[in-house]
């Protein structure tokens, strides 16, 4: 249930439920998970081995985005304009390009990670004597890039699933069949995973969520400002059948009858609000029997024996309704919609894996017309996004080795020290929260866990079997690896060594059922961190970051978890309503920003990310005033301390986004555009009007009743 500063919204259901990274909507954007058939039974099982140090050219690598005085636009007020005093020049000068959707310090970074794995693939595919991780990265590596052989395999590798949809002729047959393809890791219906037990976050439970759309959120099948996009769907689902053999005619009535099937289930489903600001939706124990008591056509302890998995005392069944919906629904809806409803996610989920019809067509939909990206990425891009998908801990071995110093881990352990002492500070002082609550947030700020830049525990990948015969294949062997080893987990003790983020991938997280902050490899670069840059550039980068990531543990849903992990109230009834009062007027200052004519943020969907943000920088701050105190201020580029300070904190969150992609992420992205954030959490902050002669009144100036303070 991590956190992430800024993360791209999935577009597509979850395949396997990781609550570590999908848990609370509130606190983490998940990343897109991929479907997949079954593991190649043929190809040898890995070896552990020696993860190879393959060479690194850093001339190719593309430049990182650092605070530049150069980049200031002087023609403007920074109390007036702050956003675009630091960062108008430069969004002006950096247009989106034509394979992204938005473009800023975080797309820089991750187009320098993906140059990196890029030369550690090719060379993992060249060495003929690979074995352990360098052999999944290579195999996949090579296959991916065959676009000639892929091309040729067209729709044979889904062929057998498809037999086997067209025979599923009754309810009893249906439900088989979502419990046999679950099994391999194919779950178009709902996630299902381990994940700690909120009540007990030593030991794992099993969760199911709610699934089965193929649109962003159930307010793309209502919401009257949405109809084209729902339209541009049905269309979608009828070329994607087509393409997978029905005739045209049969395939655009088929589309429609998918879309009533997915409008049904989304009625049931919770929208990404609501799953964002209540993770009390995530958790709704049963015993398997009550659960079968639920969805009588879909029993939980068949489903558990068809998975391999011992049958608990207790699992999640969380969001009942819609899994009683499904039960309906297998008695009521006829089997030739199942069957179109079933084939059309198997192909549309493996498209982006087959010949280029399939790859062009996904592309069309789900980034072109949703998100207005304009260009499909490269086929090298897309195999890295996939390796980073089915196996990205094997690709970090390779990437730490070359990527990662000793020295930008040992800086980094002293800013989340300087951090957590500043923080500590803040708690001590709040004058608006009582002794007895205090405490409490005490001894959680004592039990914070940090873990910077890849885990002391590398994850075992020797029981994945890879080759060099299909892409897709790889792809499916890799799903239904990856979901066995979430199902190992159930029953027991949570492995506390494990990362839910891969290190070469630019982002961070909090986990609340195990306290921890968690710093990749790939964003201690600039603008974030940079070991060569002074102080106040790194507090109000990474240091803000950090910040970000500890005050997630007392955001409005972070806060509901203890110093154990644990799911537990720890506040009094009248701290817990000044917290209310509180973050209620930081709802209030993002609905009032206009992210595009006629539609505003959405203050309570982002409420989580803004109250880290405010707590974040605020605590960088302290930090970074402990830091250099009594030292004299270097002034730097005619620059104080303070304003550099702020300006890194608003470098990190120059975006440019395509209107389609911002539309997407005001409905669905619990962070709110880059940038609000830039000006958001400094309006509010005293030290930002100091450091720049702000007075009363002006836009960047909160005060009074409309200033926000809490942590």
């Amino acid at each position: 249930m991590p956190s992430r500063p800024e993360s791209a919204v999935s577009l597509k259901k979850p395949q396997v439920l990781l609550l570590s990274l999908a848990v609370a909507a509130s606190l983490a954007a998940c990343k897109k998970q991929e479907p997949a058939p079954a593991a190649d039974a043929g190809a040898a099982p890995q070896a552990k081995a020696e993860v190879p140090a393959y060479p690194l050219d850093e001339s190719k690598l593309p430049g990182v985005n650092r605070f530049d005085v150069g980049d200031l636009d002087t023609r403007k007020d920074p109390c007036t304009d702050f956003g675009g005093f630091v960062n108008g020049k430069w969004l002006a000068a950096n247009e989106i390009p034509g394979d992204r959707t938005s473009w800023g310090a975080f797309e820089m970074l991750d187009e320098r990670s993906t140059a990196v794995q890029r030369q550690l693939a090719e060379q993992a595919a060249a060495d003929a004597g690979a074995s352990g991780v360098a052999k999944i990265v290579g195999d996949f590596w090579a296959t991916g890039m065959d676009a000639a052989k892929i091309n040729q395999q067209g729709i044979a590798p889904l062929q057998g699933h498809l037999d086997a949809i067209a025979a599923l002729d009754a309810p009893e047959k249906i439900a088989e069949y979502l419990r046999a393809s679950a099994a391999k890791g194919e779950n178009f219906l709902f996630g299902f995973g381990a994940e700690a037990d909120f009540k007990n976050s030593s030991m794992n439970i099993a969760y199911a969520s709610q699934g089965g759309l193929g649109l962003p959120d159930k307010g793309y099948y209502f919401d009257a400002d949405k109809k084209d996009k729902l339209a541009a769907y049905e269309r979608h689902v009828a070329k994607v059948l087509e393409l997978s053999g029905v005739p045209a005619a049969d395939a655009a009535k088929q589309a429609k009858d998918v879309v009533a099937f997915e409008t049904r289930l989304a009625k049931v489903s919770k929208s990404s609000e609501e799953l964002s600001r209540d993770v009390s939706l995530y958790y709704n124990p049963v015993s398997p029997a009550e659960a079968d008591k639920l969805t009588p056509n879909f029993p939980w302890t068949k489903f558990f024996e068809s998975q391999g998995v011992a049958t608990p005392q207790m699992f999640s069944l969380a969001i009942p309704a819609f899994h009683q919906e499904v039960s309906r629904m297998l008695a009521e809806v006829p089997a030739p919609t199942w069957q179109a409803y079933l084939r059309f996610h198997t192909v549309d989920q493996a498209s982006p894996y087959l010949a280029d019809a399939f790859v062009q067509e996904h592309f069309d939909f789900y980034s072109k017309t949703l998100r207005g990206q304009k260009e499909l990425k490269e086929r090298g891009k897309r195999v890295l996004d996939t390796i980073e998908n089915e196996a990205g801990e094997a690709m970090g071995q390779l990437y730490v080795k070359v990527a990662f110093s000793p020295e930008a881990k040992a800086r980094m352990q002293t800013l989340v020290k300087n951090l957590s002492e500043a923080l500590k500070t803040r708690i001590e002082n709040l004058a608006w929260m009582s002794d007895e609550t205090k405490k409490k947030a005490m001894e959680k700020w004592a039990s914070f866990t940090p873990k910077i830049g890849y885990p002391d525990k590398w994850r075992d990948w020797s029981g994945l079997r890879t080759s060099r015969d299909s892409y897709i294949g790889n792809v499916l062997a890799a799903n239904e690896f990856n979901y066995k080893w979430q199902l190992s987990k159930i029953g027991k003790p949570v492995d506390k060594t494990e990362w839910g983020m891969p290190p070469q991938m630019v982002n961070a997280y909090y986990n609340p059922l195990q306290n921890e902050i968690v710093f990749p490899a790939a964003i201690l670069q600039p603008p974030f961190f940079d070991p060569n840059a002074d102080d106040p550039l790194n507090y109000g980068g990474i240091g803000a970051v950090i910040g970000h990531e500890m005050t997630h543990g007392y955001d409005d849903q972070g806060s509901r978890f203890g110093a154990t992990g644990n799911f537990e109230n720890w506040w009094t009834a009248a701290d817990a309503k000044g917290f209310a009062e509180r973050t209620g007027k930081l709802v209030a200052q993002f609905d009032g920003y206009e992210a595009m004519p006629g539609k505003r943020v959405n203050g309570k969907l982002t409420l989580g990310e803004n109250i880290a943000d405010l707590g974040g920088l605020a605590t960088a701050y302290d930090a970074m005033k402990k830091a250099t105190g009594g030292q004299p201020d270097p002034m730097i580029d005619g620059l104080t301390r303070d304003q550099r300070f702020f300006m890194n904190w608003a470098t990190v969150w120059r975006r440019n986004f395509t209107p389609q992609e911002l539309a997407v992420r005001l409905t669905t992205d619990p962070h709110a555009p880059a940038n609000f954030r830039a000006i958001g959490a400094p309006s509010n902050l005293p030290a930002f009007a100091a450091a720049f002669s702000c007075k009363p009144g002006q836009p960047m100036v909160r005060e009074g009743d409309k200033q926000v303070v809490i942590w």
